[in-house]
């Protein structure tokens, strides 16, 4: 989940249209709680509903022509990813966005992320390998990568970092970091806008923990996981200490 989330290049949204043209199968069999929940999350995580803002349900109600059933469903899944939270006497806002819970969630993700490649490494199978080395020469086509000014993370199976966790087949860890957690970083990182020098950097990284699942070898790739992440909190870090 480390890498910049913004506008996608042409190169890019070849990987993001395969994520659109699967999910065009399924569309019309979504209830609209399904549709709502979708959109909102979108529109939160991109920041068309902007952080910290109020929920007006009768608004959204008459936005999207939903019963507040339907649309009460679709914020109860947006609170449960921590995407809108509930105050006493104040309402459902959507949450904010501040360095602390920023560094919050790299030290989370460093402990568990790092635990995530351990078990891969241990539970790897062929297929887990294939698709991990697959994803990462997509990534290494990205035109920006290859100049050295970003390193796109589309979203789901195309996220190295999520697709690490998943290939860790352990059940816990995904809900807690594919489901729960995913989100609140993609919003973090789409929102901030963080280029980063370290696109070669972080590809190569991405590169020695693969290599290091491919062998087995689960206590080197929590290891280096551990390190990955603990330099990209390091390179926030200064963005976020530079004055603007």
């Amino acid at each position: 989940m480390e890498g910049q989330v913004s506008k996608p290049t042409a190169t890019d949204a070849k990987a993001a249209s395969a994520v659109a043209d699967s999910g065009k199968a399924v569309r019309g069999s979504q209830s609209l709680a399904d549709r709502l929940f979708l959109t909102l999350r979108s529109e939160i995580v991109e920041g068309r509903m902007a952080a910290g803002s109020k929920i007006s349900e009768p608004e959204l109600a008459r936005r999207f022509d939903a019963s507040r059933g339907s649309l009460r469903e679709a914020l109860m899944r947006l609170e449960s990813l921590s995407l809108i939270e509930r105050r006493v006497n104040v309402g459902a806002r959507v949450v904010d966005l501040t360095e602390r819970g920023l560094l919050e969630i790299y030290d989370v993700r460093e402990a568990l992320e790092g635990m995530a490649c351990r078990l891969a490494a241990e539970n790897r199978s062929a297929d887990d390998l294939a698709e991990l080395r697959q994803m990462l020469e997509r990534h290494e086509q990205q035109e920006e990568l290859q100049k050295g000014t970003a390193y796109f993370q589309p979203e789901g199976d195309f996220d190295f970092h999520f697709r690490i966790v998943q290939a860790s087949h352990n059940d816990l860890l995904i809900d807690t970091l594919c489901n729960k957690l995913y989100y609140r970083v993609r919003m973090y990182r789409y929102q901030l806008g963080m280029a980063s020098p370290r696109a070669h950097r972080a590809f190569r990284e991405h590169s020695h923990i693969i290599e290091a699942i491919e062998a087995g070898d689960g206590e080197l790739a929590e290891i280096l996981m551990r390190r990955h992440i603990r330099a990209s909190r390091s390179n926030i870090e200064k963005k976020l200490s530079k004055p603007d």
